[in-house]
């Protein structure tokens, strides 16, 4: 359909894996399956429904007619009213016990929780993904020297793969938090229209135990472990919150790595990946554009505002329940995961394949590098018998006087060779590079990137092991 809009997320970004999980075939088909989870409990703890009702049920979880549940919700203004008719009419024998004892808010929110969990899922699998190629780039690249940048100014030295080891930290601290938030993901279960349960109570006769037993029985049929132990007539809005955070917490991690890549490509020491026939610019045709992590960091900031929508929505939840979180909630939830799966598709497709430069990383620290390794040759200097102070002082001024051709001629750095000429000095320009050493230099950057995946990133993957093989698809 190209004559009206259709959200970019769908059409550019995320993959098809999850938008289906949002897709209204899968919220509606989960309904179904919360109405015979309900019933089956239901029966099993004595209430009069017969198995033929239950199979009836079970053989209509997918035939969805979308046009006869969009003409029944013309008539009641009412969705889940709307699907009850639609499926009675094609299970009539069924149709009188389908959501007995529920409200609206019984297949609403346990479906909006399944369809959570199984995004997580999907997000998880991804990130590990990902986290297993920045992994393979910090170990391949752990010796490379490159300038380190304070303030993105040059600083120290460090290595390709140690700053590749900044990026998979951020990362790996998401995945302990989708891992968790899994972990402690609940279904609303079955609480009633303001969570007492009280309809539940009606039904069996007050037996509490049976109650209790019912809504234990319901979040295992519907795949959890339990259910909110409280709730108003919804479950608890803060939870949505807690899942949008780690969401957001992805769109930080992806939009530093995509920044710092951005950066990298300016100075031409790593590019993300670019195709054969990929046109950069329709003006410029020499263009790289760094595309692929302009759209990442894009996204990511939309990512990292949704919890905001959460917030709001959980504080102006008055007493059980207003329905003002309903029409936010159908927007904020699923595109803060096509959003996730997105970025992190991009994140993914990037460290599939970046290109590194050495030589021009070696040419980038080396302009910088005479500056750097002043207090190594102080130090040589004062061992051929030199003074600390002097020698310093020497080096001070050599030190500005190249600086200023650096950037007032722009010519290269030639303190190495002033220094060298610099009888005050006292060493020969060959004595003066045997002196730096550049395993000084990176110190034990090496050694920490080694130590770093095999102590926190190895046991990561291997709990996950399942979840590798997963590959990239930038479709634009």
């Amino acid at each position: 359909m190209n004559d009206v809009y259709t959200s970019p997320l769908v059409e550019r970004f995320a993959t098809r894996e999850i938008a289906e999980v949002w897709s209204a075939q899968k919220k509606f088909s989960t309904w179904r399956r919360c109405w015979l989870a309900l019933a089956e409990a239901e029966q099993e703890l004595g209430l009069d429904i017969t198995d033929e009702q239950i199979a009836e049920l079970k053989a209509h979880l997918e035939d969805i007619d979308f046009d006869k549940a969009k003409e029944y919700e013309r008539q009641t203004r009412h969705d889940v009213m709307a699907h009850i008719h639609a499926l009675g009419d094609i299970a009539p024998t069924a149709k009188p016990i389908i959501h007995l004892g529920a409200t609206s808010c019984f297949v609403g929110d346990n479906t909006d929780l399944i369809q959570i969990r199984e995004s997580l899922e999907l997000i998880l699998t991804k990130a590990v993904a990902v986290l297993e190629r920045l992994k393979n780039f910090a170990l391949k690249w752990k010796d490379l020297p490159t300038l380190g940048f304070t303030h993105y100014q040059p600083a120290q030295v460090v290595t390709v793969g140690k700053r590749a080891c900044l990026w998979t930290q951020d990362l790996a601290i998401d995945i302990e938090d989708l891992e968790d938030i899994l972990a402690r993901l609940r279904c609303r279960g079955v609480k009633g229209t303001t969570g007492t349960q009280a309809s539940f109570m009606a039904l069996f006769d007050g037996d509490s135990d049976k109650v209790r037993k019912l809504d234990q029985l319901v979040a295992e049929k519907l795949g959890f472990k339990s259910s909110y132990g409280v709730t108003g007539q919804t479950y608890p809005r803060k939870v949505d919150t807690l899942v949008l955070r780690v969401l957001a917490g992805i769109g930080e991690s992806t939009h530093k790595f995509a920044t710092d890549m951005r950066l990298l490509q300016n100075l031409k020491e790593i590019e993300e990946p670019f195709e054969s026939t990929q046109v950069g610019s329709s003006a410029m045709a020499y263009k790289r554009n760094p595309m692929r992590c302009e759209r990442a960091c894009a996204l990511s900031r939309f990512l990292m505002v949704q919890p905001l929508h959460s917030k709001f929505t959980t504080a102006t939840q008055w007493f059980e329940r207003t329905l003002d979180d309903s029409a936010i909630r159908r927007l904020s939830l699923p595109e803060s995961f096509l959003a996730a799966d997105g970025v992190l598709n991009l994140y993914l497709n990037v460290m599939e394949n970046p290109a590194v430069y050495p030589k021009v990383i070696e040419k980038h620290l080396w302009a910088e590098l005479p500056f750097m390794a002043t207090e190594n040759i102080i130090m040589a200097g004062v061992k051929k018998g030199g003074d600390r102070q002097e020698l310093h002082e020497v080096i001070r001024i050599h030190s500005h006087a190249a600086g200023a051709v650096v950037k007032q001629e722009g010519k290269d750095n030639d303190l190495l060779e002033r220094l060298a000429n610099d009888p005050a000095i006292g060493m020969t320009l060959e004595e003066i590079h045997a002196s730096l050493n550049m395993e000084e230099f990176v110190g034990r950057a090496p050694m920490q990137v080694v130590e770093f995946i095999e102590e926190e990133i190895d046991p990561i993957l291997e709990r996950n092991r399942d979840r590798l093989g997963v590959a990239s698809d930038v479709r634009v």
